[in-house]
């Protein structure tokens, strides 16, 4: 693996990523990647390195690499890790319960409190504990597999003014983060549909790396943004912006202003800002 880092010390991290001999390139388009490859190929023939053909794949949009799944979607669990954790059995060994713990602990990024939740099962692997299969151990055991094979939904509160955009990101009624634009020009001129729903598109682009890929449920103070997505006609404004949430798994909920207080504030305010109210949230969710 030292060797293999030192032939990409250049590359490393900016668009190459290297695990003993797996070799994982990345970029933002398929005409940069090509230019990747081969910067990638011609390093290996520098350092009389060989690659077997059989053995790679090319131009993929999703790659499965170290037990998680890679797209442009962005980090997920590998579902075929979910599905060996749902199907695990009780531990009836110390050796079965550290199998588990390694498995589930590989992912612990995505678990908030995990070693406060594992303490129970972590406790019998001690040296000279005494193996007792506790109801503790079993509710701890029970929540690491929920908690791994399931994402809660978040919750994106949008509102539209003159002055701006504001919107709210919540999970569990725990605020995560908070943003506001500034209105441009020409969008100070959208009908009041068209800003209304530019508030959602504006949250959920820039917290895409958050809710791709999990349940959202949009609140809007605007009524008639409910049925956007079965609307009949659409101008090109409001077709292009579905276009470019259409992969997101969303419900649209009225909620009335009065409701809707922060959001509200946050679209009033002059300037642009965002602001991660709880960032270490994110390594909680699947």
């Amino acid at each position: 693996m030292y060797m293999m880092n030192s032939v990409f010390m250049i590359e490393l991290d900016k668009f190459v990523v290297v695990f003993i001999d797996d070799i994982l390139i990345y970029s933002k388009s398929e005409k940069e990647h090509e230019e990747h490859l081969r910067i990638v190929l011609a390093r290996l023939r520098e350092h009389k390195l060989y690659a077997k053909f059989s053995k790679c794949t090319f131009l993929l949009k999703e790659v499965s690499f170290l037990g998680h799944i890679l797209s442009e979607k962005g980090v997920a669990v590998d579902p075929s890790k979910v599905e060996d954790v749902l199907n695990w059995k009780q531990s009836e060994t110390v050796t079965e319960i550290q199998s588990f713990l390694g498995l589930a602990g590989y992912y612990r990024r995505f678990i908030k409190d995990f070693f406060k939740t594992a303490k129970p099962m972590t406790s019998l692997t001690k040296k000279n504990a005494k193996y007792l299969w506790s109801l503790k151990c079993e509710e701890a055991f029970q929540t690491l597999k929920k908690l791994l094979t399931s994402a809660l939904p978040f919750d994106v509160y949008c509102d539209a003014s003159g002055n701006g955009l504001g919107s709210v990101l919540m999970q569990e009624g725990r605020v995560i983060a908070y943003a506001s634009h500034q209105l441009r020009k020409h969008e100070a001129n959208y009908p009041t549909h068209d800003l209304e729903l530019a508030a959602v598109v504006h949250a959920l682009t820039i917290w895409r790396h958050y809710v791709l890929g999990n349940t959202c449920h949009i609140y809007t103070d605007h009524k008639s943004l409910k049925y956007i997505f079965t609307q009949p006609e659409l101008n090109m404004r409001q077709t292009r912006w579905l276009e470019l949430i259409k992969d997101y798994d969303l419900e649209v909920h009225y909620h009335p202003g009065k409701a809707n207080v922060v959001a509200d504030a946050l679209s009033r305010k002059a300037h642009c800002n965002i602001i991660e109210a709880h960032p270490t949230v994110k390594s909680a969710i699947l």
